[in-house]
């Protein structure tokens, strides 16, 4: 899921689509108009998924994609071969993420854990 918003309405922190790809942004410049055109915004992001940098010169006046990105908590049912199976909190629907290495020791079997979801993928969301 996605909406579209003006890119002078995007602040740092929150979440853009850049590649069709939703990234988190990091650094917004804008220039002053020109004598022949209209004022540039370019933005420094991280993609949520991939950790991979973009970048995006745009119009302040251009429409541009905001992916909307849900946090939410469930529960580790059990672990196996360096996958998790999570139960999730609100709906009690139950699908399978792979744990990341630098997470490996983090997650364990009965306990809570975070992850975001947005455009059909999901990633945890523990602070390391």
């Amino acid at each position: 899921m996605k909406e579209q918003i003006e890119v002078r309405a995007l602040k740092e922190g929150r979440y853009v689509m850049i590649d069709d790809a939703p990234c988190i942004i990091k650094s917004i410049s804008h220039s002053k108009p020109g004598k022949h055109g209209s004022a540039k915004a370019r933005i420094e992001a991280v993609g949520i998924f991939d950790n991979q940098k973009r970048s995006l010169i745009s119009p302040v006046t251009a429409k541009i994609y905001v992916p909307l990105v849900e946090r939410r908590s469930g529960q580790v049912l059990s672990i196996a071969n360096g996958v998790a199976q999570i139960m999730d909190l609100a709906d009690y629907s139950s699908f399978e993420m792979k744990i990341p290495d630098e997470l490996i020791d983090k997650v364990e079997e009965g306990k809570e854990v975070n992850y975001l979801k947005s455009m059909g993928m999901t990633k945890f969301d523990i602070r390391v």
